[in-house]
């Protein structure tokens, strides 16, 4: 291997190719079961070998050149982590899947309802309410991106200064 492909890849590294992922998914390049493959290699993958091997028959998706380390977390004045995914750019990359299944489902139920005569049961709660109840709890508590990762090094680092 050359220096680049064995080198470790870093969270944002992954995150960047999962991004890739998405698109050619929303391009029509992969299905979703391909899709969901690849995301868990991405997210399990340790090198930038693994990651280029992920995305390498997407067209424009493999990288000519990528830094070999990761950009730093943006920090304010004092060091502290700004958390990026916590805008309305992160709720909504958090939610997107959750709402496309619901309307898919809230579809299904509604044909099937207006093919039999009658309105039946909403079944697909059993579906769409324990994982929105998951993802409400993960966007109240913060727990979206590594917020509160971020939040605990930056305080970390804060206190660390302050002993100093």
């Amino acid at each position: 291997m050359d220096g680049r492909n064995g080198m470790r890849a870093a969270d944002a590294d992954r995150e960047a190719t999962a991004e890739r992922l998405r698109v050619a998914l929303e391009e029509g390049r992969l299905d979703l079961h391909e899709y969901d493959e690849r995301l868990v290699r991405a997210y399990g993958a340790k090198t930038y070998a693994d990651l280029d091997e992920v995305v390498a028959d997407l067209p424009g998706t493999t990288p000519a050149h990528r830094a070999a380390v990761a950009p730093a977390a943006p920090a304010d004045a004092d060091g502290t982590v700004v958390a990026s995914g916590r805008g309305a750019g992160g709720l909504l990359a958090i939610w997107s899947p959750w709402l496309r299944v619901a309307g898919i489902l809230t579809a299904i139920w509604l044909f099937a309802s207006l093919g039999s005569g009658h309105l039946g049961p909403y079944w697909p709660v059993w579906a769409i309410g324990p994982w929105g109840f998951f993802l409400l709890m993960r966007t109240v508590g913060g727990h979206d991106n590594g917020w509160r990762r971020a939040e605990r090094r930056g305080r970390a680092r804060r206190d660390r200064r302050r002993r100093r």
